[in-house]
């Protein structure tokens, strides 16, 4: 009689003998940052002088891309591609399915009857037809009118993408239908690009700061979950979920906060090496890499950029991470809450404001004549934040980011604004009038005779804030993990822009301090319940937000309401239309729905296919064993009871949560009675531990 192991043990002993793939990558550098770019240093030496004048106009927004350039650019891309060894080409976009798209066609084109030659046109450049109605677009396209088109977005640079052996030159572009509306992710951030711009241009010329134009930035910090490849393929619910829809807690996680910030081993950084390299090649700015909180978990970051770029580049950086995981026999996973009962992955979002001279507006020692525009903008935001606080959580909403916020260090589904005791300090002596706004820098000496002495910072960190002042920028933590930034960031910059307008219209032409600062602290104190210094875990805190009458929407599905009401399409003017937002609370509303019914589905199939015919085996095997067969029996008919009840509640998406959640517990609990030898399902012990 043949023996045959458990997949799962033959899973735990192939990680065993894994090897290290070692590519001989060094890593980010500066010699091959961008070099799969069509960027600036690329287009000065294959582009006439006027032409790059001109696209740096356009990547300022001073003005349309002017067409009669076209084939010219088309030209020098297509030889810079070929040179690279591109055979096809296509254009990449942003589709409202959060991922990106391409359809990809060759250079090839007929010269006569049997022979062909390589071309790529300004035309082509300019736009593509993609058929529109297999994309999510919420009625505002459909089979009997499916027209759609891409159009170049030269503002981020074409870059080639390998993958296979293949090398494809990829154009950045947005995506919008026969009838103009917008039916991507692209298209409201640079309108909200161009809004935020309109109104803190008002701010600059106010204060007489060198500006023509403004931009949003962003830095993206991506956490990521790590679990070797052989476990990911026995789990039908990481394949098709993205989390584990089964599985108990283990023993250890990360109990003894060990994991954080530690020795990254040595597979991991062979991994993120390879990427990072990768991911330096295409332009992208990494930064940073470390272990994260839970077991498995790590996060990569990139120095901040123009908002609409980072946006492509975080989008390609997931795909990078995915794809050069497989060849480490690894799978990247980006779901925002994976495992149960440890640290969920978010997607902090960086976000400040630039001029094209180089200024922080949100960095008040970046000079010192930013001082008072500095606190103007801040109290744009302040009041943008206070009046818009349900749009703000509708940006973040998704069925996968309901599972992380509010537990183990994700910031809560409150949304609040944390400054700093310095900030909060000086908001403090604006209000009231009294107090002096010069402070001298304290300084810290740890009593050990080698180690300076440390200047101070002006305020503490505080992790458990959605939405938190870190010096020069706000950090919107609340993002999820496997989320396109462009929605929360069109968003910060829509409210931003519509607050920022008030305060400037109030204003007016009167340019004394005194009046600049009566008119702060109007909205300071306007704003003072959004401020919260404390811990956003804390029940008090729930209880204080009631008080401040903030909203507390706990779910997403009804976070995806905000985008029906009237206050939003005023604050989406120019950047959205009615049609459009109605469209997005559709796409969104639909999309979560379908989610937590795919993962119902999942649970009913690996529950009936795999874990009851397990634990009917076990229950038979333990005959000689009462207390523990009782105790068996009851368990599987529990499961079975709630499983009924989870199949009955399939067409409840409001309901469907909840009964998973009870017949899951079932489940987790069976796992921790069942002979080990039998479980088919690699466990959170070893996906989590075993690297």
């Amino acid at each position: 009689m043949v023996n045959h192991m458990n997949p799962r043990f033959e899973a735990v002993r192939d990680v065993t003998f894994r090897k290290i793939r070692m590519t001989g990558s060094k890593g980010p550098s500066v010699d091959i940052f961008g070099e799969l770019c069509f960027n600036r240093k690329v287009m000065e030496k294959m582009l006439p002088k006027e032409i790059n004048s001109h696209l740096d106009e356009v990547l300022l927004g001073r003005g349309k891309f002017n067409v009669l350039y076209a084939d010219i650019i088309a030209q020098a891309m297509k030889d810079w591609a070929i040179n690279l060894g591109a055979t096809h080409f296509c254009h990449w976009f942003q589709p409202l399915t959060g991922l990106s798209a391409e359809k990809q066609d060759a250079f090839l084109d007929w010269k006569t009857l049997d022979s062909v030659l390589e071309k790529f046109s300004g035309k082509q450049l300019m736009g593509g037809e993609p058929d529109a109605s297999s994309f999510p677009s919420g009625g505002l396209r459909a089979t009997h009118s499916a027209r759609g088109y891409t159009s170049w977005d030269p503002s981020s640079y074409a870059f080639i993408w390998k993958s296979s052996g293949s090398s494809v030159l990829c154009i950045p572009s947005v995506f919008f239908s026969w009838t103009g509306d917008a039916l991507d992710a692209k298209i409201p951030l640079l309108r909200s690009d161009a809004k935020i711009n309109n109104a803190a241009l008002r701010l600059s010329h106010y204060f007489g700061l060198k500006a023509t134009s403004v931009f949003s930035t962003l830095g993206c910090e991506q956490e990521y979950f790590l679990i070797d490849r052989g476990f990911y393929q026995l789990r039908p619910d990481l394949i098709m979920a993205g989390r584990t829809i089964v599985g108990a807690a283990s023993p250890k996680s990360q109990e003894l906060e060990d994991h954080y910030f530690g020795a990254i081993k040595e597979r991991v950084l062979a991994y993120m090496r390879e990427f990072e390299e990768e991911a330096v090649r295409l332009g992208i700015p990494i930064k940073t890499r470390h272990n994260e909180v839970a077991p498995g978990q790590f996060e990569v970051a990139p120095i901040f950029e123009r908002a609409s770029l980072a946006v492509d580049h975080n989008i390609l950086l997931m795909e990078l991470m995915r794809q050069v995981a497989r060849r480490h026999d690894l799978a990247c996973l980006l779901h925002e809450k994976p495992f149960a009962g440890i640290n969920g992955s978010g997607k902090h979002n960086n976000w400040s404001l630039a001029t094209d001279t180089g200024l922080n507006l949100l960095d008040p020692t970046d000079s010192p004549e930013n001082s008072l525009p500095f606190l103007v903008l801040l109290a744009a935001i302040l009041k943008a934040v206070h009046k818009h606080a349900p749009l703000l959580r509708a940006s973040i909403a998704s069925a996968g980011n309901d599972h992380r916020l509010g537990g183990h260090e994700a910031p809560p589904v409150i949304i609040s604004v944390y400054l700093g005791e310095e900030l909060e300090r000086v908001l403090d002596m604006i209000e009231t009038g009294k107090g002096d706004l010069k402070k001298k820098k304290q300084k810290l000496d740890l009593g050990i005779p080698m180690i300076a002495e440390l200047a101070k910072d002006t305020t503490d960190r505080n992790r458990t804030s959605p939405f938190a002042f870190t010096g020069n920028k706000f950090e919107f933590r609340a993002v999820g993990s496997s989320a396109n930034c462009s929605l929360p960031i069109s968003v910060l910059n829509v409210i931003v822009a519509m607050s920022l307008n008030e305060i400037m219209d109030q204003l007016g032409s009167k340019k004394d301090k005194e009046h600049v600062f009566a008119v702060l602290r109007k909205v300071f104190k306007e704003t003072r319940p959004i401020r919260f210094s404390g811990n956003n875990y804390s029940p008090e805190w729930v209880a204080e937000a009631k008080k401040r009458k903030l909203p507390i929407i706990n779910k997403s599905l009804d976070a995806f309401k905000v985008l029906e009401e009237k206050g939003t399409k005023k604050v989406f003017e120019g950047v959205l239309t009615s049609e459009e937002l109605d469209a997005r609370y559709e796409i969104l509303s639909e999309n979560y729905a379908k989610v937590k019914t795919i993962e119902a589905k999942l649970l009913l199939e690996i529950f009936h296919t795999q874990i009851l015919p397990v634990a009917l085996q076990y229950q038979k095997e333990l005959a000689s064993i009462p207390s523990h067969k009782k105790k068996l029996t009851a368990l599987i008919s529990t499961a079975i009871k709630k499983m009924d009840l989870v199949e009955k509640t399939l067409l409840n998406i409001e309901k469907l949560d909840s009964a998973c959640r009870d017949a899951r517990a079932s489940v987790d609990a069976m796992e921790q009675m069942i002979d080990d030898r039998l479980w088919p399902l690699p466990k959170y012990r070893e996906m989590l531990m075993i690297l």
